[in-house]
C-alpha cells in the first residue's frame, strides 16, 4: 500500500469513478491508475469498487468504509507537513481562506490589513466562491478557513464559530418615496420590482422566506451573485435593493439611500468554518482571532481536534 494508490481512491470517488479524469488530476495515465486500484484490491484481498465490465460504478461497502480511512490518511499527512512548517517555518507559509465576495469586499479588509501587517512572509490566498464550493475547499483541504452565512452549519466533518451578525437593508435611489414610508413594511416593498442575491448566496433564502411568511410574492427582476451588481442596477432604477447591510456604505455608494429595515428581516449569522482534525499553523489562529478576539487558539484547537474512535477500547 502506497500514497499513490490512496489518491487514487479519493480521486476516483471525487472524480465520479471516471478514470479518465482521475489520470488527469493525478498527471498519470489511465492504465496506471487502472493498475494501482488492481494492485491494492490484490492486496487487501477484497474488491473496492462496484463493476460493469472495466467501468467503475460506485464504492462497494468495503470501499466505503476505506474511503474515510483514506480521507484521514491524507489529511493527516498533509499535517505532518504544516506541523514541520510550524517549528520550522513558524511566520512563513501560505494561508487559504475561502469565501465569499460579500464578506472578501466589505468584512475582511481591516483583517487582512492586520494580518499581513503581522505576518508580511505568509502568502494569503483568498478564495471566493460560493457557500457550497466553499465547503467543499474545505473537505478537500484545499482551504484553511472558511468564511460564509450558508452551507457551512451542521456538516459533520465542518467545525463552525460564530463571526459577525448582522441584517439585510433595503437601498434605494436618493429620493425614492420608500424614504417617506414610516414604518418600513413588506408589503410597501414587494409594490415595486426588486434587485438581491442569487438563490443560494448572502442569506437569500432568508429573504425568500420572510415574504412566504408573509404571505406575499415579490417580483425579484435580477438576481445577482454580489452586493456591488446589485447595487448598480439600483442607481439605474430598474427595483430597489436588497442587500447585506454590511455593503452599503453611505461615503462610497453616492446617489443611494439604505433604509433601516431590521425590524422586518431576521438576523444573519457569518461563521467561520474548519475541517475537523485540520492542522493549523500558529498564524492561522491569529487570522481567526483578527476576526472575532473571542475565538482564541485555546478555544479553537480542542473544538476541531479528530473526534475519537473508542470502539476499539470496548
Amino acid at each position: 500500500m502506497n500514497f499513490q494508490q490512496l489518491r487514487i481512491i479519493r480521486e476516483t470517488v471525487r472524480q465520479n469513478f471516471n478514470l479518465t479524469e482521475v489520470a488527469n488530476a493525478l498527471f498519470t495515465s489511465q492504465s496506471g491508475v487502472s493498475k494501482h486500484i488492481k494492485d491494492l484490491e490484490d492486496e487487501l484481498g477484497v474488491e473496492l469498487f462496484v463493476r460493469r465490465g472495466k467501468r467503475l460504478l460506485g464504492l462497494t461497502e468495503p470501499g466505503k468504509e476505506l474511503e474515510a480511512i483514506v480521507e484521514r490518511m491524507l489529511l493527516d499527512a498533509r499535517n505532518i507537513k504544516r506541523l514541520a512548517d510550524q517549528f520550522s517555518k513558524r511566520d512563513e507559509g501560505q494561508l487559504t481562506v475561502a469565501t465569499t465576495h460579500t464578506q472578501a469586499r466589505y468584512v475582511l479588509p481591516a483583517v487582512v490589513k492586520r494580518f499581513k501587517q503581522a505576518y508580511p512572509k505568509v502568502h494569503l490566498a483568498l478564495h471566493q466562491g460560493s457557500p457550497a464550493e466553499i465547503a467543499e475547499m474545505l473537505r478537500s483541504g484545499d482551504a484553511d478557513l472558511g468564511i460564509a452565512t450558508e452551507a457551512l452549519d451542521g456538516l459533520p466533518e465542518i467545525v463552525t464559530f460564530p463571526y459577525h451578525r448582522w441584517h439585510h437593508a433595503v437601498i434605494v435611489p436618493d429620493g425614492h418615496p420608500l424614504t417617506q414610508v414610516q414604518p418600513l413594511t413588506l408589503a410597501a416593498i414587494a409594490d415595486y420590482p426588486l434587485i438581491t442575491y442569487h438563490e443560494g448566496y448572502t442569506g437569500r433564502a432568508r429573504i425568500d422566506a420572510t415574504f412566504a411568511a408573509a404571505g406575499l410574492v415579490p417580483d425579484i427582476v435580477i438576481s445577482a451573485l454580489d452586493a456591488d451588481v446589485i447595487k448598480t442596477y439600483v442607481e439605474l432604477e430598474l427595483g430597489l435593493g436588497i442587500v447585506a447591510s454590511v455593503a452599503f456604505n453611505p461615503a462610497r455608494d453616492r446617489g443611494l439611500q439604505m433604509i433601516d429595515s431590521k425590524h422586518l428581516f431576521d438576523e444573519n449569522t457569518t461563521r467561520i468554518a474548519v475541517r475537523r482534525g485540520h492542522y493549523l499553523r500558529g498564524f492561522v489562529y491569529r487570522f481567526v482571532e483578527f476576526c472575532a478576539p473571542e475565538l482564541t487558539e485555546a478555544l479553537v484547537r480542542p473544538a476541531i481536534a479528530p473526534q475519537r474512535d473508542d470502539r476499539a477500547a470496548d
